[in-house]
């Protein structure tokens, strides 16, 4: 086979450029930037990283709108392999998510596992060693027997890779609709901790300074992978299973150990991940961020298969690998670290002055491209798509209440059961169970639960605090396709609702944007108004967006686009352990309070969705100031010891959250109903701002006082029991009942 060099061979077409992703008139840039045509190494080059998947180019004039500062971040949004923010005593964290979709849609357990790895590396590249792991999940139908093996796959795969890795995953969600039925949503947040001054860079600069590839030996997994994940999933995907890549824990793990020992030597210029574009996204990103190029020789690339051509190797997913640029002189330096983890250490190139990447192959120039044209923020495209509300909307918005007949005392006991065992809301015990919470002793949550998790902070050489970090994932996907603005504003308000009712205060966000086709007016319409929503919510809450990820094209031709999905990772931050409150009730005659007003609401709750079937109505009531002032009045009581638990609420309603913190204690409760409003608004409406605690009988007085202060609305509901769910005066279930349904019910569907 001739080589393939940009003055040698035939050159492919514009026809060759589709099938690659690229639009016509993208090949006509590359052509204008190149001053000729491409050959089809770097034809495929542009193709990767002018994907969605890398270049952002249908969604960064939006991202750019969304609040990026704050004093507590270190590095700007998205520059960086991950967010950076400031914890104090020396110490900042560093946390992202990204999403594996299109790969866990074909092959669950890698795609998940990879997924792991790939966001765990991204935090150890910075410098940070990961400490915690959550993941936001999303699957179709339950009852399918495709959605069990895709469920069955993604769990396997996210437990074996963070188990064998060594590092807890701490909380997390699942959730089950229809829309999901063909693209589940597999999303993978990281959390990791550093100190300040010992950050490592995504950069390269000094010329004449040595290129390295670590890790693994380059193979043809992955290849492709970004552009197969910037396009539907369709009946062909399965042919491109080699876009799926194949992922290894223990190799990760000696990676971690090297990666972290070769920055702390103090002779690493910049290092990145080999993510989605593998070799050519490193080279370019890392080149571009100064202005500086690389001739790198193809042919010193570790790889698993003999022959591969030029295009194969630049463009390969391959897991566990690294680019790094070291300072001249100190090569043997990181040889013998990488030597004492058995690990490939490879120089394959040096730093240039050019602005060029130069790849040889064969003893030949294969490729010519300049970096700054190929990434985000250079010469990549960036587009402002046609965007149109759907007409469906406007219908959502219509519905009227009073066309739902209300709870009967008879259907009281059938919604409860409905509820408590509804694949939503039930316990995830089947899941976590899967997961190892507790590898590195850290986690202060498995034994008392809590609405986020709370990791300590602590490490080998760090210095010595109190500090734990508070990190949740969270999104109602249903809200947020009744109404995408509102529905974005109340995942970032939940998120940071969690964090409080944990006893942390929040401090910044990253985000997994999950949705269908952008070139489709309606979907983009979403995307637009999402991002417009979650902005607001993040300025409002003073909850900067460190970065994240978008995932276009969760959409196939059988089941339309899945829901809009902008699932909200947040971090905060507890100074000392004192302040952790978890949502268990305590003792049999402590008092139930509601913090916050119950709206005669039912709109999008999980009761009207999938008990009384009703799929068309808006999102929830939420008023992003009401919720503040909630939040304020329970950071405030939790702050002066007068609660017990606390809890929000959020799917199933008040029923739910009351039935939660009882299993938890292993009591009961006896509540009474607002007789001005629908029983199943005031059981299970899911109207926001609303947080349940329970007080003891010596702290009711000193409570009321404070809430009346804060001038939140607050109302005594009952008080907790020694083991029945009793509303009214009527005994619906028992503990021990309610528990047998809630923490069963994944466990049987699964079975």
């Amino acid at each position: 086979m001739p080589v393939d060099s940009p003055n040698t061979g035939s050159l492919p077409t514009v026809d060759v450029a589709r099938k690659l992703g690229l639009l016509p008139d993208e090949y006509d840039r590359i052509c204008d930037i190149l001053g000729r045509k491409p050959n089809f190494t770097e034809l495929s080059i542009f193709s990767v990283m002018w994907s969605e998947h890398c270049s952002y180019k249908n969604s960064i004039v939006w991202l750019k709108t969304l609040p990026r500062d704050s004093e507590r971040m270190l590095a700007k949004a998205g520059e960086e392999n991950a967010g950076l923010v400031d914890i104090g005593d020396g110490l900042a964290c560093s946390f992202k998510i990204e999403s594996h979709n299109h790969p866990s849609a074909l092959e669950p357990y890698q795609g998940a596992a990879t997924g792991v790895g790939g966001i765990n590396r991204d935090i150890f590249t910075m410098g940070a060693r990961p400490i915690a792991q959550l993941n936001s999940l999303r699957f179709g139908n339950i009852d399918l027997p495709k959605t069990k093996r895709l469920l069955r796959g993604v769990v396997k795969g996210i437990g074996d890779y963070g188990n064998a890795f060594g590092i807890p995953t701490v909380g997390g969600e699942i959730y089950f609709d229809d829309c999901y039925n063909t693209n589940p949503l597999v999303n993978a947040f990281s959390a990791g901790i550093v100190e300040v001054g010992k950050v490592a860079k995504a950069t390269s600069h000094g010329v004449g300074n040595p290129v390295f590839i670590v890790g693994s030996a380059t193979g043809k997994d992955g290849i492709h992978g970004a552009t197969f994940a910037s396009e539907d999933i369709s009946e062909k995907s399965t042919e491109k299973l080699p876009a799926v890549q194949v992922g290894d824990p223990f190799m990760e793990k000696l990676l971690l150990e090297a990666t972290l020992e070769i920055i702390a030597s103090g002779h690493v210029i910049g290092i990145q991940d080999m993510g989605a574009a593998g070799i050519i996204c490193s080279t370019s990103e890392m080149s571009a961020k100064e202005g500086f190029g690389m001739d790198v020789n193809l042919d010193l690339v570790p790889t698993r298969q003999a022959n591969m051509q030029p295009f194969e190797i630049l463009l390969s997913e391959s897991q566990e690998r690294m680019l790094v640029v070291v300072q001249k002189g100190k090569e043997d330096v990181i040889q013998q670290i990488f030597d004492k983890w058995d690990l490939h250490c490879a120089q394959i190139g040096t730093v240039t002055d050019t602005g060029r990447l130069h790849f040889y192959r064969w003893g030949q120039l294969v490729a010519d491209v300049p970096a700054h044209d190929l990434v985000l923020g250079g010469g990549a495209p960036q587009y402002h798509r046609e965007y149109r509300e759907p007409a469906y909307i406007s219908e959502f918005a219509k519905f009227d209440i009073n066309t739902v007949a209300d709870v009967t005392a008879g259907e009281l006991k059938t919604v409860a059961e409905h509820l408590l065992s509804h694949p939503n809301i039930c316990s995830r015990k089947w899941v976590y169970e899967q997961y190892d919470s507790m590898v590195g002793t850290a986690n202060r949550s498995t034994n008392a639960p809590s609405d986020a998790a709370v990791v300590r902070v602590k490490g080998a050489g760090l210095p010595q605090t109190d500090k734990s970090i508070v990190i949740t994932v969270d999104c109602n996907s249903r809200y947020v396709n009744a109404n995408p603005n509102t529905g974005a504003q109340i995942a970032v308000a939940e998120a940071a609702r969690n964090i409080v009712c944990t006893g942390g205060e929040p401090l910044a966000v990253t985000n997994n944007l999950n949705f269908g086709n952008p070139y489709v007016p309606e979907v983009y319409w979403h995307f637009v108004e999402a991002v417009k929503g979650m902005g607001a919510a993040c300025s409002r809450f003073e909850t900067p967006v460190t970065g994240g990820n978008v995932s276009f094209y969760n959409q196939s031709s059988d089941d339309g686009p899945v829901f809009p999905t902008p699932t909200i990772g947040m971090l905060g931050l507890m100074e000392n352990p004192d302040n952790r409150m978890t949502l268990n009730f305590g003792q049999a005659g402590d008092a139930i309070y509601l913090i916050g007003s119950t709206k005669d609401d039912i709109a999008s709750s999980e009761y009207l969705y999938s008990f009384r079937g009703v799929k068309a109505s808006p999102a929830p009531a939420f008023d992003i100031e009401e919720e503040v002032a909630v939040q304020a009045a329970v950071k405030q009581v939790i702050k002066d010891k007068l609660v017990v638990s606390a809890h929000d609420l959020s799917d199933g309603g008040l029923f739910i959250a009351l039935a939660e913190s009882a299993m938890a204690g292993n009591v009961g409760f006896s509540i009474k109903t607002d007789a001005g409003l629908r029983t199943d608004a005031f059981l299970f409406g899911e109207n926001q701002s609303r947080v349940v605690v329970s007080v003891s009988a010596g702290q009711q007085a000193a409570f009321e006082a404070a809430l009346s202060a804060s001038g939140v609305a607050f109302s005594q509901l009952g008080e907790v029991t020694s083991g029945d769910f009793v509303i009214d005066g009527t005994t619906l279930m028992t503990v021990a009942d309610a528990k047998a349904a809630y923490d069963n019910a994944l466990g049987t569907k699964m079975s």
